[in-house]
């Protein structure tokens, strides 16, 4: 590119507040979340407005400039990290955080990408509704990241990935061409479904800069439950029986070994045990409904809950006495990982299998990764209810941060990836494919899925410039495996 004449242009459209190069500015967002990939940048560009973002991509499209979308900075596969060439724009979206329009009657809300989750859920609790998608980095995922990634979350059990969620987008794509599907239709059969094929695409076939979301009414009532279980294979034989007794007020099904909460409890000084006893797993369900049903939710619980306890399900169980205590068990959930992180390296996997075989599956693969890596610890925990847990294998004590995940840590994350597809499961539930997975999917994804995948970036993106790199295998990378 002419760097001058391409300065010279995006200042005119944008404006020092638009685009910097400052490194005091540039910096903070050129490491991704898990501090594995830093990147350079030839700038940050923050447009204010879909119009904005349109130019811009208009002018990095005439000049061959590559753009990394990038949201919250949030993402756990490298997904909105420049590479290290120095030639990339970061395109933050962080300026665009405008709620558009409110229809509390329709139960929509059209909003910015850079709209921060937890801003929106404060927004809609106002009107006492809710947007039925939360995750520990509520604080700082936008809805254009959420929805870039498809991501899941802790009530995908009931409400689905964000991909349930999003009823219209506004996109601009490679050539700056906006496509505004923001009107949403309950019955639409006009061709291709863009925005589903722009859900999940990681920014490398179009740029987010709006979307209209369905919301839900505030829950009535609540039970939260922290359940002390003997085995995984209880809780698996537990979350068929809420699922048969509770049917759709069940909210959430998480499940936690031991060694997790450990973790967490040694991380949070303040934090307290649920029960009186240590078990093997945990169970932290949630129960949930719109309305107060005078009863009948907290008796359907208290009566599954004695069944489940007589047929020996489980070994102890509590109930949450009020909101805050339920807000404390789920926060023992929400800092699994961080604790993790506080312990040492380890190699961190997003995965996914059918969900009766899920049981099984952490029991054999735990035993088969300990006994190939001597030294390592599997834990596996999260979100047993859809059957996707995050299965982290922890370094051998005294093993080096970076040194180990480079070395070692690749051999035991392609060790686990090839035992989920052996599983028929997926090397990637709910983070994306971003950079750190992009060469195993080349490796063990379906070849004819793969070249539609290449096919549909090759027709919307023809220059390469939407966050090269990510997701999208190249077909050389797939045949070096």
């Amino acid at each position: 590119m002419d760097r001058t004449q391409f300065l010279d242009d995006i200042a005119k459209l944008l404006g020092s507040r638009g685009f910097t190069q400052d490194p005091e500015l540039v910096d903070p967002w050129l490491t991704d979340w898990r501090g594995r990939y830093t990147g350079r940048a030839f700038g940050l560009a923050s447009p204010a407005s879909t119009a904005e973002v349109a130019a811009l991509v208009s002018l990095c499209a005439r000049h061959g400039v590559p753009i990394v979308p990038q949201g919250g900075n949030s993402g756990m596969s490298g997904g909105a990290t420049p590479d290290e060439s120095g030639e990339q724009i970061i395109l933050s979206l962080r300026r665009m955080n405008e709620i558009r329009s409110f229809d509390v009657d329709a139960l929509q809300i059209t909003c910015d990408a850079g709209v921060v989750l937890q801003t929106l859920h404060e927004a809609v609790d106002k009107a006492g509704l809710r947007f039925p998608l939360t995750l520990g980095g509520k604080g700082s995922a936008t809805i254009g990241g959420l929805i870039s990634t498809n991501a899941g979350g802790t009530q995908v059990l009931r409400h689905g990935t964000m991909r349930a969620q999003v009823l219209g987008i506004e996109a601009v794509m490679a050539d700056g061409t906006v496509i505004d599907t923001l009107t949403p239709l309950k019955k639409d059969n006009r061709g291709f479904d863009l925005k589903q094929l722009l859900i999940g695409s990681e920014g490398t076939l179009g740029i987010v800069t709006g979307a209209t979301l369905g919301l839900l009414p505030a829950i009535g009532e609540r039970f939260v439950v922290w359940v002390g279980l003997a085995s995984i294979y209880d809780a698996r034989t537990l979350l068929v029986a809420c699922e048969r007794e509770a049917g759709n007020t069940l909210e959430g099904f998480e499940v936690i070994p031991r060694h997790s909460l450990d973790a967490v409890l040694t991380h949070l000084p303040d934090a307290r045990h649920p029960l009186d006893g240590d078990h093997a797993w945990y169970a932290l369900i949630e129960f949930a409904d719109t309305v107060r049903s005078g009863g009948t939710l907290q008796e359907t619980v208290h009566t599954l809950l004695e069944s489940a306890m007589e047929r020996g399900l489980f070994e102890d169980a509590t109930i949450a006495a009020n909101e805050k205590q339920a807000d404390d068990f789920w926060l023992l959930r929400d800092s699994i990982a961080p604790a993790e992180r506080a312990i040492g390296p380890a190699m961190q996997h997003d995965i996914s299998v059918p969900v009766a075989k899920m049981a099984d599956f952490v029991e054999t693969a735990s035993s088969k990764v300990e006994r190939r890596f001597e030294g390592t610890r599997a834990v596996a925990f999260g979100h047993l209810g859809d059957g996707n847990v995050h299965f982290h294998v922890l370094a051998p004590q005294g093993a080096k941060r970076g040194e180990w995940e480079a070395e070692q840590g690749k051999a035991v994350s392609r060790f686990v990836h090839d035992l989920v597809t052996d599983w028929n499961g997926s090397i990637s539930a709910e983070h994306g494919i971003g950079q750190v997975k992009r060469d195993e999917l080349g490796r063990l994804g379906d070849p004819a899925a793969l070249a539609v995948m290449r096919s549909v970036k090759a027709a919307l993106d023809p220059q390469g410039i939407l966050n090269p790199g990510k997701l999208v295998p190249l077909a050389q990378d797939a045949a070096k495996h």
